[in-house]
């Protein structure tokens, strides 16, 4: 045991590392959507000469009427269309002809081809012969139109719930090793089966692993090491346009989450599934794929465990209050564009650039499913570019399908989900979807300070293999094994394996009264302090005290206001007579870390005990700061904050950065959290915002300059974060242009020495809002400056 649980250091260190770096009826697949054409009987008409469409379909006469074989005479032998859901995808097309599609109602009417010849809906066949067609309507009949000539067959694109029927996975076997699961479009998708035993010795509960990185890949570590000694088969699938898998791929594009409710079904179908379903795992991009799995509500879904994830794209991490966070957001999907770059050449060659390496051993010792799979990897878009033409949430067709937040009410499995305020990759603001979780009454989360791996990690084990043995083994849980296995990670991911898990909580019970003990307990539990744990070193990954809640946001969470003062104080009244401050907008590039600039987009060591950090002060008169008195009693905080500011700029606009700390009586300032936003992009949904939470639109028509010489009112949304403010401690409000206190993060700023004015006082009382709760009693000695994982310290200039 000990040494099959050792794998999980490399496991989890491959897999962290990579990772930063509705109709109820079933209807049958589409088993016929493949189309493959005969060879051509006649020659194929030239271009010079108009195309006569035959007879329109909705008036057929059967005597003249073209088939689909006939009307692909311009397109060489084993053509082949397949629909998908709102995809058509082509294969075996003449690489360089032209290929569109219309509507029925376009091609009746002779539209001339130039018309409908221009991306998005059409373009040239690639060198691998493939096309593909994207957000197709499932209700419109399609036709295609080659090198100008009509094929007159409708073709029948999929609908997001034309789910097929049971018998479709059933008649999939998947054995240990590689496989490849079939999607309801005839796609297929690789996947690594591994199970803990014999398969005679089964049924086992089984975990499912699903995302863009290389979980399919059966030489590689991953979560097959971590979940397998727990007596858990796992099933690593890579989505399409990865790895060895089919298709194309595109950030979190519908047909995925349909691939991820196939993935499901199919693996729960096998004989050695325990009791034919499924519980899904994964930190990151696989923590956010089960957001957009659950959503379609597979049947063979137990749960879900989501993991360091976002609330939506746009705002979480990609363009934080309307900031191009051109570090980790691109680099990561500039590393996931090349990872779907395909393996061979179309001859067959192997690319030595660009793909995943392990699907390029796959065909060089002969898969040639894996090669034949590689067909649609020119038709994967390049993601980035699209990130720089998407400056506002409407400048993208598919922005409202990237926000997890507009569809986790659809989730009805049990979910636990888990993560840190100040995660420097997916930004710690998902917190803010929770109370969106109505469709199920399991509900389990875990909050804490800390970074990306803070939530797989020690403080957070348990209760992620209580869950999991609960929900998806359904057996009373035991840490017996994670007992060997956290401190492995530990020691792997956090640089220190001196921990200890605690005691068994439900020995000796039924599984009936574990499962009722633990769905008594409050279902939000934040983790303290982590890092400062009594009698542990400084950055273990433990927490010093631990609240449960019923619900998020607290219950009981007060917004209590803090008003800027002309003297730089911040306090709970406004200063009658209106007054400003001033500041230059300077922006700092570099990370709060001790990373090079050049290594933005990577973490890795800033996880470890060891780490060192560089969080400077601002320069003299780059910032506007505010500052408590000593507090009389102590504030503890946990929740969301805004920072309503009436705001000026010397250029029309800038870039506006709000940071809350602590000061301490030991003349050290400990970082607690941030926010962000383009003073353009202020306008406010309404009807979403609260005192504590400002909404903005970040649409393109509401973008408005700041009026000359004027103030206009400006609010900041601070991510959320939990920390206690001592007795003897102050509050300290910075306001300042972005940079230098998120690690891995760049921002794309406007600002660049501008003059900005901050009002105070009477019609222009700029204040911060932040979310108190009562009634908690923390330790009294303060932690060590520094200890907290996530929050550095540095001393205090006053």
């Amino acid at each position: 045991m000990q040494r099959r649980a050792g794998l999980a250091v490399l496991s989890v260190l491959a897999l962290i590392s990579a990772a930063c770096s509705g109709s109820s009826d079933d209807a049958a697949p589409n088993s016929d959507a493949p189309t493959v054409a005969e060879a051509p009987t006649t020659d194929p008409p030239t271009t010079d000469e108009p195309i006569e469409n035959p007879p329109a379909t909705n008036a057929p006469d059967e005597a003249t009427q073209p088939s689909l074989t006939d009307s692909l005479a311009v397109v060489k032998p084993g053509f082949v269309i397949s629909p998908g859901v709102e995809q058509v995808a082509i294969t075996g097309a003449t690489p360089g002809s032209t290929i569109s599609i219309v509507t029925t109602t376009m091609a009746d009417q002779r539209m001339p081809v130039g018309a409908v010849n221009a991306p998005p809906d059409g373009g040239e066949v690639d060198g691998y012969g493939s096309f593909l067609f994207r957000n197709l309507d499932a209700t419109t009949d399609w036709r295609l139109v080659v090198d100008g000539a009509s094929i007159t067959e409708p073709i029948d694109v999929l609908a997001r719930d034309e789910h097929p029927d049971p018998a479709f996975f059933a008649e999939q076997s998947l054995a240990p090793g590689v496989n490849y699961i079939e999607m309801r479009d005839g796609t297929t998708l690789s996947a690594n089966v591994v199970l803990p035993g014999p398969i005679e010795d089964g049924p086992y509960p089984t975990v499912v692993e699903y995302s863009g990185y290389t979980p399919a890949d059966p030489n590689g570590t991953g979560f097959k090491d971590l979940f397998t000694p727990l007596g858990y088969a796992y099933v690593g699938v890579n989505m399409r346009g990865t790895g060895c898998s089919g298709g194309s791929f595109r950030y979190f594009e519908y047909v995925q989450s349909t691939d991820g409710y196939d993935a499901v079904e199919a693996v729960a179908a096998q004989p050695w599934a325990f009791e034919n379903h499924v519980g899904m795992v994964g930190v990151s991009y696989p923590g956010i794929s089960q957001l957009f799995v659950a959503q379609t509500q597979p049947p063979s879904l137990a749960a879900i465990t989501p993991f360091s994830v976002i609330d939506d794209s746009y705002n979480s991490t990609l363009y934080p209050g309307g900031i191009l966070n051109t570090g980790f957001a691109v680099k990561w999907t500039q590393d996931r564009v090349d990872n779907g770059k395909p393996a061979i050449t179309p001859t067959g060659e192997i690319i030595e650039t660009g793909g995943q390496g392990w699907a390029k051993d796959a065909i060089t010792a002969g898969d040639d499913v894996c090669a034949a799979n590689q067909s649609l990897r020119m038709q994967n878009p390049e993601l980035v570019a699209e990130i720089f033409d998407s400056p506002f949430v409407d400048s993208s067709d598919n922005t409202d399908g990237l926000s997890p937040r507009l569809f986790v009410g659809k989730i009805n499995v049990p979910t636990f989900i888990a993560g840190a305020w100040q995660d420097e990759q997916t930004g710690g603001r998902f917190p803010t979807m929770l109370d969106r979780f109505t469709g199920t009454n399991k509900f389990y989360v875990s909050l804490m300070n800390g970074l990306h791996t803070e939530s797989i990690g020690p403080a957070n084990f348990p209760r992620w293999v209580e869950f999991l043995d609960l929900y998806v083994a359904k057996r009373t849980p035991t840490l017996d094994t994670a007992r060997v296995i956290a401190p492995i990670l530990a020691s792997g991911i956090f640089g220190t394996g001196e921990l200890a898990l605690p005691a068994d909580r439900f020995a000796g019970m039924a599984y009936e009264d574990a499962l009722a003990a633990f769905e008594a307990e409050p279902s939000v539990r934040v983790l303290f302090e982590e890092g400062a744990a009594d009698g542990t070193a400084a950055r273990t990954p433990l927490p010093r005290f631990v609240e449960e809640f019923e619900s998020w946001p607290i219950p009981s969470l007060e917004a209590t206001e803090w008003f800027f003062g002309n003297d730089g104080s911040l306090g709970d009244t406004a200063a009658e007579t209106a007054s400003q401050t001033e500041y230059l907008a300077l922006p700092d590039g570099i990370p709060a870390t001790f990373l090079a600039e050049e290594s933005a987009g990577n973490s890795g060591d800033i996880w470890k005990l060891d780490v060192q950090w560089d969080w400077q002060q601002n320069a003299p008169g780059t910032a506007a700061n505010f500052i408590t008195k000593p507090l009389s009693e102590t504030v503890t905080m946990a929740g969301s904050g805004s920072a309503d500011l009436w705001v000026q700029s010397s250029v029309g606009d800038t870039d506006l950065e709000v940071t809350i700390s602590e000061v301490r009586p030991d003349g050290q300032e400990m970082y607690v959290q941030s926010g962000w936003l383009r003073a353009s992009h202020r306008a406010l949904d309404v009807a979403e915002s609260s005192a504590l939470q400002p909404a903005h639109t970040h649409r393109a028509g509401d973008v408005e300059q700041l009026p000359d010489g004027e103030f206009a009112p400006v609010r900041v949304e601070i991510f959320p974060f939990a920390h206690v403010f001592r007795a003897g401690s102050q509050i300290r409000i910075s306001v300042d242009a972005p940079g230098n206190n998120r690690p891995v993060w760049i921002f794309d700023t406007i600002s660049g020495g501008e003059q900005v004015t901050i009002g105070l006082g009477g019609a222009v009382a700029s204040k911060v809002v932040l979310p108190v709760v009562p009634g908690i009693n923390p330790p009294a000695a303060y932690p060590e400056c520094g200890s907290l994982r996530g929050q550095p310290c540095r001393a205090f200039p006053g």
